[in-house]
């Protein structure tokens, strides 16, 4: 994550705060030391870290702070409530034009990501949308600029409208215009050229192309691991061509994050949205009160649950959560789970965004290596269907075979075994535990007649459940 670095020093500042029950204004005059060093060592600008600190300082000696049952807290969610203002409080949709085609005008220096910010811009509007946009190939300077864009349109299923590099882009954007208004695409996405801010040709061509396409946004593309410097470059764009937002590329790098912090602060600018991985549809919608719980270390749920409900499939996930109630989760869900999930992004990455865990030094240096993943599911293939099934069949001779056939040691395949025996142990006890829980609610526990009722009708689902199982084991050994 690109502010795991800063996230560790403001951590560091908040547990010396926890561990005083009474906080004094030097308690906190020390914290907002800790707090400025951090966001100057993640390369945010030195007046947006000024302004930052001060209103901070202003709010959180107040008494109704200090002298509050939970001042440590208090004080932490002044500077959670100033991150989200710093970054911009709401996300910034995109502009939808009256009629269509809606155009977005893409800017940014030349090696920012444009192109490829251009296809994954693309995918988001096709998936969600079910747009039909098309590109247009309005770089001439760059060597293979258009072929590269080129590419990006046949992997994203989006047509890209070119006069090769002969032609004026100022003429190709007036052309591709026309071509959409023939086909009726609901958008129209230019890829312009990559330039420096104090570039005054290029800068007029772009001056020019918005005068033809009038669009109803320009996106500055904006690498987020040149720090400070993305700030005056997003200042640059700004006053020459009134850019309506900002997306951020590289977020994933071995970035400090500064950027994110100043850019809004610095233009007025939004930045709508962050670029994180190499896949076409790496790109999210930047919520400022996301990314500031994310940075505290408290977790980002609202962006898991959205990533979960993109990536995974109603109906699948009502007969993964059926099957933990009924305890009949076998290894063929398993493998559609690890499916399901490894669309969400990196295992480290989905463990940050649960809260509480943002943090955990068990998890500091946790990576999941694609291969393990590769490799389990070779294990799981290199079983019969009945022993997917019905795990119980799986002796040390069986365990044997599975490892000849998935080419993993037999460790590895008895490892595997346990956490999955292990995971299944954990939903059984979750779904009991709730059951435990409703039983006091009806009454008394087995003293109650509800309670009783309760434990006769969980009996009588788990006997059903065996059945079932049982069923299903013999189906399979059939065939």
């Amino acid at each position: 994550m690109a502010f795991e670095g800063l996230s560790e020093r403001l951590q560091k500042a908040f547990a010396g705060l926890r561990r005083k029950g009474k906080v004094t204004e030097s308690d906190v005059s020390e914290a907002m030391r800790e707090i400025r060093l951090a966001l100057l060592e993640a390369d945010v600008n030195f007046k947006v870290v000024k302004d930052f600190i001060k209103t901070v300082r202003e709010q959180a000696v107040g008494s109704a702070v200090l002298d509050s049952l939970t001042p440590a807290q208090q004080i932490i969610k002044i500077v959670n409530d100033e991150l989200t203002k710093t970054m911009g409080e709401a996300a910034v949709p995109l502009v939808k034009a009256p009629k269509i085609p809606t155009v977005i005008m893409m800017v940014g220096l030349q090696g920012a990501g444009k192109t490829t910010t251009v296809g994954k811009l693309a995918t988001r509007l096709i998936q969600q949308e079910k747009a039909r946009p098309l590109l247009i190939a309005a770089d001439v300077y760059r060597p293979a600029a258009i072929e590269q864009l080129e590419v990006v349109g046949q992997q994203v299923n989006a047509p890209v409208f070119q006069l090769g590099t002969d032609v004026d882009p100022r003429e190709i954007v007036r052309q591709g215009l026309a071509q959409a208004a023939l086909q009726h695409n609901d958008y129209v996405i230019i890829d312009t050229a990559g330039r420096l801010q104090i570039d005054e040709k290029l800068m007029a061509e772009l001056t020019d192309i918005k005068a033809i396409a009038q669009p109803n946004d320009i996106l500055l593309v904006v690498d987020a691991m040149t720090g400070q410097a993305a700030t005056d470059v997003a200042t640059g764009f700004n006053e020459q061509l009134d850019i309506t937002g900002v997306v951020l590329t590289k977020l994933d790098g071995d970035t400090r994050g500064g950027a994110a912090l100043s850019i809004r602060a610095v233009t007025g600018k939004p930045i709508m949205f962050v670029g994180q991985g190499e896949k076409m549809d790496a790109l999210d919608v930047f919520y400022p009160d996301r990314m500031a719980n994310r940075i505290l270390g408290m977790g980002d749920m609202l962006t898991l649950i959205d990533k979960a409900q993109q990536n995974f499939d109603e109906k699948q996930a009502a007969d993964m959560a059926e099957k933990m109630r009924e305890n009949t989760f076998d290894f063929n869900d398993f493998l559609d789970q690890m499916d399901q999930v490894s669309k969400m992004g990196p295992m480290e990455d989905i463990m940050k965004m649960i809260p509480g865990m943002a943090n955990n030094p068990a998890l500091k240096n946790f990576k999941m290596d694609p291969k393990d993943i590769a490799h389990m599911k070779a294990i799981v293939y290199s079983m019969t269907p009945a022993e997917r099934v019905d795990p119980d069949l799986l002796n040390q001779s069986r365990r044997r075979r599975i490892a000849a056939g998935s080419a993993r040691p037999v460790q590895e395949v008895n490892r595997m075994i346990k956490q999955f025996n292990q995971s299944k142990q954990v939903m059984n006890q979750m779904y009991k535990g709730n059951m435990q829980g409703m039983e006091g609610l009806l009454g008394g526990g087995m003293k109650g007649r509800l309670g009783k009722m309760a434990m006769n009708q969980m009996v009588r689902q788990q006997k059903k459940n065996k059945k079932k199982r049982m069923k299903k084991i013999k189906h399979v050994k059939s065939k």
